[in-house]
């Protein structure tokens, strides 16, 4: 019996030492590797097959919508404001016309070759080219632009083009993923991720209709025109602006979502131009203390201060100091939200507006006129 655990202890000793030698010389061996501190083993993750997608991972995403986003490079012809005074030429000479270049991005949105960008990326361009992702080239015509959204179509004639799925704006929340994808500094085309941290921004001075989604996805110069997604490729947004500082990306961009982009794309295409409803009211956020001074019993609205004489508001009975809490049954609680609900009404058909005038609810049925153009403070 002595023997037998004798024995049974040399066999134990000697595995033990070869798996000790084998874990130190060839530790793969036994699917382990040993950390540079030596006293920590970390197990090695499988490497994964060709055509698989790591958990967590959003290629599936970008594949699906990089190749429909392209680079824009533009350039226009300038010369200076006194080339011309004699005196300026003597000092300095025949400057000549200058060549200035600029770069963007911008989304295929139809096999059409309708390619939507931003307004500034595009304005006062003598020469725009749109580039692929497969490296194919062609020059861009400008079907039409509209400043006071920041958007611009454009159109490429090329076949077998890629184009961007539409997801739907009106259903991303606060804390959806989303992905940024664009031509940042010209480097390239990058793709950076992030969250939608605000919906709604407004009042920021960089569009006439403000309605933006604010994302937290790097957005850089460069990407102005290129797409907001989310994480199966949808196109949620148009990368439009940024708040910085320093020029660089800071977490705060700022996206136009893809309804009014759609939009005001249809408008353009069909028309040459964007047709808005218009019905000649100046209005204010409603304030407690407005709302107490005109005898307004609703906490959410907006206020009417002026009402231009002969427009269609005024024809249709709406006087200042009346509260718009609805327009076709569609709630108001904003300037920004009523302007772009009189934006979207077609212009010579009835719609009705709801108002609270001096604590009781009156309805009103106004038909729009086409917006004017904008002048310096048009009437909204």
């Amino acid at each position: 019996m002595k023997r037998l655990w004798f024995l049974f202890a040399q066999v134990v000793t000697v595995l033990l030492a070869a798996y000790f030698v084998v874990g130190t010389l060839k530790p793969q061996w036994l699917g382990q590797a040993t950390s540079s501190l030596g006293t920590v083993s970390i197990f090695e993750a499988p490497v994964p097959e060709l055509g698989t997608t790591a958990v967590g991972s959003f290629s599936a995403a970008v594949k699906r919508a990089a190749p429909a986003v392209v680079s824009i490079n533009t350039s226009k012809t300038s010369r200076h404001p006194a080339a011309n005074d004699p005196w300026f030429r003597f000092f300095f000479g025949d400057q000549g016309e200058q060549q200035q270049t600029g770069l963007g991005s911008g989304v295929i949105m139809s096999p059409q070759g309708y390619v939507l960008t931003n307004n500034h990326v595009v304005e006062g361009a003598d020469e725009i080219e749109v580039v692929l992702t497969d490296a194919r080239r062609a020059p861009a015509a400008v079907i039409g632009t509209d400043p006071e959204s920041d958007l611009a179509v454009l159109k490429i004639d090329l076949d077998k083009l890629p184009v961007i799925v539409l997801g739907s704006s009106d259903h991303v929340q606060v804390g959806d993923r989303v992905l940024a994808i664009g031509n940042p500094f010209g480097v390239g085309q990058t793709v950076t991720s992030g969250i939608v941290s605000a919906l709604g921004r407004n009042q920021l001075g960089i569009n006439t209709f403000e309605n933006f989604i604010q994302t937290d996805a790097a957005i850089n110069p460069g990407n102005s025109g290129g797409a907001l997604v989310d994480i199966d490729g949808n196109l949620m947004g148009i990368n439009t602006a940024i708040y910085s500082r320093s020029g660089g990306s800071m977490g705060i961009g700022f996206a136009i979502p893809v309804s009014t982009a759609k939009q005001v794309m249809e408008s353009i295409v069909k028309n040459g131009q964007v047709v808005r409803g218009w019905i000649g009211v100046e209005p204010g956020e409603l304030t407690p203390e407005l709302a107490q001074t005109f005898g307004a019993n609703v906490q959410q609205g907006v206020i009417v201060t002026g009402v231009l004489n002969g427009g269609p508001a005024s024809q249709a009975g709406i006087r200042p100091g009346d509260v718009i809490t609805q327009v076709n049954e569609k709630p108001v609680r904003t300037v920004s939200e009523l302007l772009s609900r009189i934006a979207a009404l077609p212009p010579g058909e009835p719609s009705a507006f709801t108002l609270q005038r001096r604590g009781e609810e009156v309805q009103a049925s106004v038909t729009p006129v086409q917006r004017p153009r904008p002048r310096q403070q048009p009437v909204r």
